[in-house]
């Protein structure tokens, strides 16, 4: 059997699951069968689809969107930074702010309110 980046292609599923975007191929085939998966401005509800370096994909993680352009063909599932190495965010996401618990005077913030009874 040739490598992936040989045939100059790998399955969208091996795909997410190389660069850690699902836990397992079985969660990737999940992902990409409930049409959550963008390959080039199309949706995608095939596993078994053909992706190629070049591709831009769009896929959700967590809270918010992904917006990924593919640069190489992982060989294998590796460390994070090796996985990493292999696209680049278009779209970074932009993280709400964290939710501060000192005032800008330096008094601790404390909720009150009726959901709160013992405050």
């Amino acid at each position: 059997m040739a490598s992936p980046g040989a045939a100059g292609s790998i399955r969208l599923d091996k795909l997410l699951w190389f660069l850690r975007f699902a836990r397992s191929r079985s969660v990737a085939q999940a992902m990409v069968e409930a049409g959550h998966i963008r390959l080039d401005g199309r949706r995608i509800t095939r596993s078994s689809c053909a992706v190629h370096v070049g591709s831009t994909l769009v896929l959700p993680v967590g809270e918010h969107i992904e917006v990924l352009r593919l640069l190489s063909l992982p060989l294998r599932r590796g460390p994070a930074p090796e996985a990493q190495a292999c696209y680049k965010r278009l779209d970074p996401a932009v993280s709400p702010p964290a939710p501060t618990a000192i005032d800008a005077d330096g008094n601790a913030l404390h909720r009150k309110g009726p959901d709160h009874p013992n405050q």
